[in-house]
């Protein structure tokens, strides 16, 4: 039901939020393994609800309207993750130019070596691939089902081919979190982690407080 997921969204933002603080106090492997697995545990629960009414996944009362209007099929884009990734490394590069410049390795997102990123453009690149061809496929849904409402048809059955859509798209999310996690140390995988969290934490923010003067 939408109000359970509703909950469940809530809490588990709350609990993110505990589990990226954690990880800013901790520094620890076993805390990013929680902040890893809170994720995977979000798209376990959303998928129930998924099987249970596509429709309202994608209208995602839960939210904010501007988290909304950031949505890529149901969620965050995946190809934000590299976005996030090159804007953190260039903001920690320009900090740490002079020790960079002597030869001093700070180990941060700053000190992405030539080979992460390369790795990093050619998993980009893979993760760019797929969001296309599943937003084709959300395209030929949309246009199959203007065809069917045309003709007044039973759309029950259109809508639950919504489903493996949205699986698709939350499957390459995780997917791509875990592959762009992997492709870094500990010490740039904990501050990417961070980083998202506090994206994430601060685009609530703002659409909760647009919501709340606009209601």
């Amino acid at each position: 039901m939408v109000t359970s997921f509703a909950n469940f969204h809530r809490f588990w933002f709350v609990q993110l939020k505990v589990m990226v603080k954690d990880l800013k106090d901790e520094h620890t492997q076993e805390a990013m393994e929680r902040v890893m697995k809170q994720h995977q545990e979000y798209f376990v629960e959303k998928w129930e609800e998924v099987e249970r009414d596509p429709l309202s996944v994608f209208l995602a009362p839960w939210t904010t309207t501007l988290e909304r209007s950031l949505h890529w099929i149901t969620g965050w884009r995946p190809t934000t993750i590299f976005h996030l990734i090159y804007t953190e490394s260039a903001l920690l590069f320009e900090t740490h130019i002079i020790d960079i410049l002597y030869g001093i390795r700070t180990g941060d997102l700053g000190d992405l070596s030539s080979s992460q990123f390369r790795l990093m453009s050619e998993l980009q690149c893979e993760t760019v691939k797929e969001e296309n061809e599943i937003t084709e496929e959300l395209a030929e849904w949309q246009e199959s089902a203007s065809e069917m409402m045309s003709r007044e048809m039973d759309m029950s059955e259109k809508i639950t081919e919504l489903i493996p859509i949205i699986k698709k798209a939350d499957d390459l999310r995780m997917r791509t979190l875990k592959g762009v996690v992997r492709l870094l140390s500990q010490q740039q995988a904990m501050e990417f982690l961070i980083a998202s969290g506090e994206l994430l934490f601060g685009i609530r923010s703002w659409g909760m407080t647009h919501d709340a003067s606009t209601s």
